[in-house]
């Protein structure tokens, strides 16, 4: 075990302007506000523009985390970005930030890990820290889903927002209070047809056959997904609290992937957790994949719910299939 502690300094999240509501969506598909709310908790969700890339968006969240931070990017020395919808295959948007953000010489690079991406970079980075191969780590959680959306798939298309949220993974001081306790990260790629974009790979290589079947566009079976993430997500949670000895009543709060309202509700309920005791705003964003847990985790921390040395667990599930948790003190 290392004798470094590892602790998230600050979270800062950006999104687009433009908002998409579900009365505009009644005008695009065979929906209805009612529906959408009642079977996802979603009202709204916000839409880049065609000229606005990943790292266009990130670049603002890591700005507005920068203002606030002693760290500086000159200290950075780890960038990590969550996505999978990158400003190209490659480059890693990971290498386009650093660029744009000035940073030095240093490992920069993307994961792909679905919903649960920004989970996962957490993961990584503290190993990272763990170990003294870094210090300061940039971690990225991105996505511009509307970008690779089929809006002609009514139970798909009302689903997915834009967004970014930031965070800097650093080395806790002696005495501190804030640590990264314990992250926990799975997988089973068994699944992985059930939330997947099958163009554009070395499966399926960008042609006029793959457009036309709207292979480069998210395809999802909701329903099974929905099972699984059910159980999955409440397993995360229960597991990262039993090994190191807590219960949901000493958490103070749950910050979810913002997928769905009932999902959210029922890992709740699985820890025990008091409604009031979790962090949601899906009905502003919408699902915005690895960047929901950094935005809700940002904007709790800007109203002032979410304090210094809070106890708080991060759950996410995703493509892959991926799930994971993390348990921390801010």
């Amino acid at each position: 075990m290392s004798d470094i502690r590892v602790k998230i300094d600050g979270v800062a999240m950006a999104a687009p302007d433009k908002i998409l509501t579900n009365k505009d969506l009644e005008r695009i598909v065979d929906t209805s506000d009612e529906w959408i709310r009642t079977r996802t908790g979603m009202v709204e969700r916000r839409i880049s523009d065609e000229h606005t890339a990943a790292s266009d968006i990130v670049l603002k969240a890591c700005e507005k985390l920068f203002k606030k931070s002693s760290i500086r990017t000159r200290d950075i020395d780890l960038i990590i970005v969550a996505t999978v919808t990158p400003d190209h295959p490659f480059p890693s948007t990971a290498c386009i930030l650093q660029t744009k953000l000035g940073i030095p010489h240093c490992p920069a690079f993307d994961i792909s890990a679905g919903c649960t991406g920004f989970i996962y970079a957490i993961t990584i980075a503290k190993q990272f820290i763990e170990n003294g191969s870094a210090t300061n780590a940039l971690v990225i959680g991105v996505e511009l889903l509307t970008k690779i959306t089929n809006w002609t798939d009514r139970n798909t298309c009302v689903l997915f927002g834009d967004g970014a949220g930031a965070a800097i993974v650093t080395q806790a001081n002696k005495g501190e209070i804030s640590e990264i306790i314990d992250t926990y990260i799975s997988s089973d790629g068994r699944y992985g047809d059930l939330l997947i974009m099958r163009g554009g790979g070395s499966r399926n290589p960008t042609s006029k056959e793959t457009v036309e079947q709207n292979m480069h566009t998210l395809y999802m079976e909701g329903n099974k997904i929905f099972k699984i993430a059910v159980k999955s997500m409440g397993d995360a949670a229960v597991r990262i609290l039993e090994r190191n000895g807590f219960t949901g009543d000493d958490v103070d709060w749950l910050i979810p992937h913002q997928a769905n309202l009932r999902i959210i509700d029922a890992t709740a309920k699985r820890i025990h957790l008091l409604p009031q005791k979790v962090i949601i705003n899906i009905e502003k964003y919408g699902n915005t994949s690895s960047a929901s847990i950094p935005l809700a985790f940002a904007e709790a921390i800007e109203d002032g719910r979410v304090r210094r040395g809070d106890l708080i667990v991060l759950d996410a599930f995703g493509a892959g299939l991926t799930w994971g948790s993390v348990l921390l003190r801010y």
